[in-house]
């Protein structure tokens, strides 16, 4: 029938509960080639029988198969766009290393795709926040409060924060610190 296995590829990444990449169908995806270019052949010879033979009666069968084209084509795009989606998705979830169990329910396209992908993210990356850069893919949660206490174990007297506060730390004191300022902080531990 005119375009069960395109839709079959569909109903396949829908039953995938989210965040999970089901097995590249590869065989799948060429049996819906396949499909689409025997109807294209066959479009092709009935297009040309209406035009020379004048038979007019072919135009809605031509129709129907262009139809089933269009429908196949959203339907392999839409799988291979999901797909897709679950690997970037993937990037920010476990890194820039995915573990071998989701490697290989990924086709050879998709491996390039993704690290395409992680060295562009890793050059945007690196383009921001200075010389260090911005990891972006660390607190994907936003904090529950700007700023933060913090404990002083030992006496390290005045410490100058980056905006040129200074901010007095003695041993056993309590002062609450901007979560930005961290980063200067971590380096006196």
């Amino acid at each position: 029938m005119f375009c069960e296995k395109a839709m079959e590829l569909v109903r396949e990444l829908h039953r995938a509960p989210e965040g999970q990449l089901p097995a590249f169908n590869e065989d799948g995806l060429r049996q819906v080639l396949e499909e689409m270019k025997a109807l294209y052949e066959q479009n092709q010879s009935d297009v040309n029988e209406a035009k020379s033979g004048g038979r007019g009666d072919l135009i809605p069968t031509i129709k129907f198969r262009h139809c089933s084209l269009l429908r196949n084509r959203r339907c392999t795009v839409a799988y291979l766009y999901d797909r897709l989606l679950r690997i970037r998705a993937l990037r920010w979830e476990y890194g820039s290393v995915l573990p071998n169990a989701l490697r290989f329910h990924m086709s050879a396209e998709e491996m390039e795709w993704f690290n395409h992908y992680k060295k562009s993210l890793a050059t945007y990356m690196r383009s921001l926040g200075g010389d260090e850069g911005l990891d972006i893919t660390q607190d994907m949660k936003p904090p529950k409060s700007l700023y933060i206490e913090v404990r002083c174990l030992k006496d390290y007297g005045e410490f100058e924060v980056d905006d040129g506060t200074s901010v007095l730390l003695k041993k056993n004191s309590q002062v609450f610190l901007v979560l930005r300022y961290l980063k200067s902080c971590k380096s006196l531990a």
